[in-house]
């Protein structure tokens, strides 16, 4: 099923999706990652955007 867009609310916010371009490439840009690196991410964490932030801001530090 699609992602509606029109309904959205914070539960689609906790996840990001690989099969939206968007949203790979807000972390892509955010934390200056390659394109793999974020999809690598993504897989690894289930989309869970907290537990993806939360690796990357603790590699940044």
């Amino acid at each position: 099923m699609a992602d509606n867009k029109s309904k959205r609310d914070n539960q689609d916010r906790t996840k990001v999706s690989s099969s939206e371009d968007y949203e790979v490439q807000y972390l892509v840009t955010k934390y200056d990652l390659s394109k793999n690196r974020a999809l690598e991410l993504i897989a690894k964490h289930g989309g869970n955007r907290q537990k993806i932030e939360s690796e990357l801001e603790a590699v940044n530090i």
